[in-house]
């Protein structure tokens, strides 16, 4: 049997807001007290679009706990992920809307629900808990956290956000709050990928040979430190000036696929018991056949076509054409007994616990390209846009200009 492992939509509350941008010049308000209930920097969105769609205000309201598990944090830092950017031109609208407002949501069930603008960008932090909702047991005001939350939240590109009680964990303590806002959203999502759906932990790791495509990205660096850390043989691809990054994080086997044939190299060298495709490869020489031929050998990538296809064709008929490619990839890999799979970001609170440990005993380090101010978010974003990242782009939200 080939086992096919997907997030389910109740689990999906991914760590991406629907976000565009529009730009203006307006300076951002020192931080308002949370007990004045008052209002708040935060960059929002009011349509899809480009940079451009970007606004700063700062007569946003406060938010509120809704609720008893809900924390009221003051953002310090947080990042921009490649998932946002594309978020922004209305990537996922249909998918993450339903996931928001639920079936209701559907026009041909409810055409006038309400609209999901504005909306506040970035799905990751690190800040400092200011109030705490009545069932909140593990965190208390001033401790100091960090997290990534469901898509059913206003995001994290404000100078105050709510996350819940299992979607946050206590910061590292060795690392500032702009290092540790560069890793919640990609730590989540490749545990999601590689450890919830891929099956690996610390106890079976030991040995296997794990490919991850492009290891210059923010889940490739992260990817790379975890495996590495539990015992893997670590393949990567990137361009010629990561190649020393990715040697750095740990990977035994560093492709540059500026200067190689991959198809080729992956081919000469293929047999892996792991694949990790963080960019929909399977256009660049990429594929199930490069696994092990036994059961336990998994291709799992983070980029599956629902999304795109929910909202081109809508949901019924995107999710439909979905589970054909789904079903063609699961075949595909059949023959050699191989599985196919798809992951995608879920919050999980014990599993950031689990990698503050590692941050703490030197096993995982962040890897940050560049930083700005609060008030240079749509520089940020027009960065991340660009590609080619070496490292995650972080804002520090303490930082006005």
């Amino acid at each position: 049997m080939v086992a096919v492992h997907i997030v389910r939509m109740s689990r999906l509350r991914a760590c991406v807001t629907l976000a565009h941008v529009r730009y203006t010049s307006t300076q951002a308000d020192p931080a308002p007290n949370p007990g004045t209930r008052g209002h708040m920097s935060a960059w929002q969105i009011h349509h899809y679009g480009g940079n451009e769609e970007l606004t700063l205000s700062s007569t946003v309201r406060m938010p509120t706990l809704r609720s008893p598990e809900d924390i009221l944090i003051e953002v310090n830092a947080a990042s921009v992920n490649p998932i946002d950017v594309r978020m922004r031109g209305g990537y996922g609208r249909v998918v993450f809307g339903v996931m928001r407002k639920g079936l209701s949501s559907l026009p041909f069930l409810q055409p006038d629900v309400p609209s999901e603008f504005p909306l506040t960008l970035g799905r990751d932090f690190s800040g400092v808990v200011v109030e705490t909702g009545k069932k909140v047991r593990k965190f208390r005001i001033g401790d100091e956290v960090w997290g990534a939350f469901s898509i059913n939240r206003q995001g994290s590109h404000a100078q105050f956000t709510v996350a819940s009680e299992k979607e946050i964990a206590k910061k590292p303590a060795k690392l500032t709050h702009v290092e540790v806002g560069s890793m919640p959203y990609v730590a989540m999502t490749t545990w999601a990928a590689l450890c919830s759906v891929g099956e690996m932990k610390e106890s079976n790791t030991l040995g296997q040979r794990v490919l991850i495509v492009a290891g210059s990205g923010g889940i490739g660096n992260f990817a790379i430190q975890l495996m590495k850390a539990w015992g893997a043989e670590v393949t990567t691809t990137c361009s010629t000036d990561a190649v020393h990054l990715c040697q750095g994080l740990g990977a035994d086997n560093v492709i540059d696929y500026t200067t190689s044939n991959v198809a080729e190299e992956l081919k000469r060298i293929s047999g892996f018991d792991m694949i990790l495709d963080t960019i929909g490869a399977k256009n660049h020489g990429v594929s199930v056949d490069l696994l092990k031929s036994w059961k336990n050998s998994k291709y799992v990538t983070v980029v599956p076509p629902l999304m795109k296809n929910a909202d081109e064709y809508g949901l019924l008929l995107g999710t439909a054409k979905s589970m054909g490619t789904l079903g063609f990839n699961v075949m595909e890999g059949f023959r050699g007994g191989r599985s196919y799979r798809w992951a995608l970001f879920v919050p999980n609170g014990r599993a950031l616990g689990q990698v503050t440990e590692m941050v703490e005993n030197g096993q995982i380090h962040p890897a940050i390209d560049k930083v700005f101010p609060f008030s240079e978010v749509p520089q940020a974003f027009a960065k991340v846009e660009q590609g080619h990242a070496r490292g995650k782009t972080v804002i520090d939200v303490t930082k006005m200009e």
